[in-house]
């Protein structure tokens, strides 16, 4: 019986072995049944070339056979000679798909060869204890070839009994893989891999892949239903999405795909993402290494035959094309975007709580996405209409933008005559600091200052024989009940009683180091109390009266002020409920 010794090209296999292949067992049926397609597809450009002329039908067969133990591969593509065995077998990670596409050119990208025979093959060993081969090359003066190893350096090369043109590989599980027996975990791998394969893939008898790749249709091809039934298929358990993107690239590298964008929420509860194939066959669904971030809230499936992968097939190497790619995909994303905005502005703004963080954060994130998307940066406000910077600059000669968190505030009725922007409470943190870098405005938030809101007119500045104001006896009040710097103001509003204000940069600072889950230091703030207000002034009176008492009530007008304007570090609940306790009993032992 004739036998040989593994012939081991050291500098393809060496660093992968320090890495070892494969992250996953199941790898190793995505690496033979790709074979498969590869020696079908070899054999349909030999077809096309006329080298080959039979008229036939292809197909992969997969058996399991529980008494043997075995799983059998089997295709009717191009075969293997003799000498083919020893060259692509023999020799590890021997590309037998580049050295077909090195002696047959082709130009055609449907004649894309999928991946490296001798070293996928090598995945078997993983789940088997012996691995056979029976083949029989296309050319009919071949004899059939039976190869046979048990993961060794040494095989088994003789003459085989398959009849007919193709290879089946057979596998004698391990004991640890006998997993692999069971018709239910091999038809659920046979799908995540291969559910949109061009040639059928049988199991047992029964056809897995029947579904056709929607992204390989013509755009003006695909109705509205197909894309909603293929965004199901890939994700059950999510709503509509609200738009996608049809891709079909020709230069400057071929890609195909459909990307959709859904609610954001569901993307954090569904961890699936957007899914690489590679000619119709599942590569992986993390695309973190070409994608940026702000790309990776999309779903869908993206299928180039030019995306550089590793000889596991497993991840990415990033280069050029991998870069050039994930531009085009953010040019599409705003092309769509601003389409969406003009055909249908009440679709737009009913997502935008989704759309914007998907634009936000990609100008965040990258240069050239703020020159495409800053037309579609929009903020709703105070008016009820959606406005961008450049509008709002229209209709104010002001620099200044006022902005809020709060979608309801008293502090808002100071602004009445003001446009006043509604803010994202994380991501318009930095988006105004950019902004302000890029062109000569500024951004407040209405809790910033109120020097542009003092009523002159009512100011209490009267002094009296000992030389003070009451606005100053006021101010001198709160600041010892409270202990902390106070401002005694008449504001033009009668509807605010009192207002914290934080110094703008520092209140950035705190926010920014808030997101980022970093302590930040306390901001410093201002208590303001409006003398234009019954509460503030029945308060102080008060403190004529029964000073206790009034002090009391100064520090719940306080809390009250903290909470009204959502400022939790500096709101104390537990005191503020023994205070408004002690109130009560005060307030109902009066009447």
């Amino acid at each position: 019986m004739p036998t040989g010794t593994l012939s081991i090209h050291s500098e393809n296999i060496l660093p992968i072995i320090k890495r070892w292949l494969y992250s996953e067992k199941d790898i190793f049926l995505r690496e033979l049944i790709s074979n498969s397609l590869d020696a079908i597809q070899k054999l349909k450009i030999l077809q096309a070339q006329g080298i080959f002329q039979e008229s036939t039908s292809y197909a992969i067969h997969i058996t399991i056979d529980p008494i043997k133990k075995r799983v059998t591969i089997s295709d009717n593509g191009i075969g293997m000679s003799s000498i083919e065995v020893e060259k692509y077998i023999a020799q590890i990670a021997f590309s037998g798909a580049e050295d077909f596409l090195q002696k047959y050119q082709t130009t055609n990208e449907k004649d894309q060869i999928i991946g490296h025979f001798g070293l996928g093959f090598y995945s078997s060993f993983m789940v088997s204890d012996t691995v056979e081969i029976q083949t029989k090359s296309y050319q009919k003066e071949e004899k059939g070839v039976f190869w046979s190893s048990s993961g060794g350096s040494t095989y088994t090369l003789e003459e085989g009994v398959r009849q007919e043109r193709g290879t089946d590989i057979i596998l004698h599980l391990s004991s640890e893989s006998l997993e692999y027996l069971e018709i239910s975990k091999l038809r659920e791998m046979i799908r995540r891999y291969f559910l949109f394969s061009p040639i059928p893939i049988h199991l047992n008898g029964t056809q897995i892949n029947t579904e056709e790749p929607l992204w390989m249709k013509s755009p003006k091809d695909c109705t509205d239903k197909e894309y909603h039934n293929l965004y199901h298929q890939l994700y059950p358990m999510e709503k509509d999405p609200i738009f996608w993107v049809h891709l079909n690239i020709d230069y400057p590298f071929h890609l195909q795909g459909i990307l959709y964008f859904a609610p954001i929420e569901q993307s954090y509860i569904q961890k699936k993402g957007i899914q690489l194939y590679c000619n119709r066959v599942f590569v992986s669904d993390n695309c973190s290494d070409f994608l940026p971030e702000h790309l990776l809230l999309l779903k869908g499936i993206i299928d180039s035959p030019d995306i550089p992968l590793n000889v596991s097939r497993s991840s990415l190497q990033v280069d050029k094309t991998v870069r050039q790619l994930s531009l085009h995909i953010s040019k599409k994303i705003t092309d769509r975007l601003t389409q969406l905005h003009e055909a249908n502005a009440d679709t737009f703004f009913t997502s935008w709580k989704d759309i914007e963080v998907l634009i936000k954060w990609g100008i965040l994130q990258e240069e050239k996405f703020y020159d495409r998307a800053k037309d579609l940066l929009f903020w709703k406000t105070t008016k009820e209409v959606w406005t961008t910077i450049e509008k709002h600059l229209e209709k104010s000669q002001e620099k200044k933008i006022f902005y809020t968190h709060l979608d309801k505030s008293n502090l808002l009725s100071l602004y009445e005559n003001k446009e006043v922007f509604f803010a994202h409470p994380y991501l318009d943190i930095p988006i105004f600091a950019y902004l302000e870098k890029k062109q000569e405005i500024s951004f407040q938030r209405v809790d910033g200052d109120i020097s542009t809101f003092i009523d002159t007119s009512k100011e209490k500045s009267l002094l009296d024989t000992e030389g003070k104001s009451e606005q100053s006896r006021i101010e001198e009040f709160f600041r010892k009940a409270l202990s902390m710097e106070v401002e005694a103001r008449s504001l033009t509003s009668e509807e605010m009683p009192s207002l914290v204000i934080f110094p703008e940069e520092e209140r950035r600072y705190r926010d920014y180091m808030r997101v980022s889950d970093k302590e930040g230091s306390l901001v410093r703030s201002r208590f303001i109390v409006n003398t234009n207000h019954k509460l503030v002034m029945n308060i102080f009176l008060m403190s004529k009266k029964e000073p206790v008492f009034a002090e009391e009530l100064a520090k719940q007008l306080y809390a009250t002020t903290l909470l009204s304007q959502k400022e939790f570090d500096l709101f104390k609940p537990e005191e503020f409920t023994k205070s408004s306790f002690k109130t009560l009993e005060k307030l109902t032992s009066m009447l």
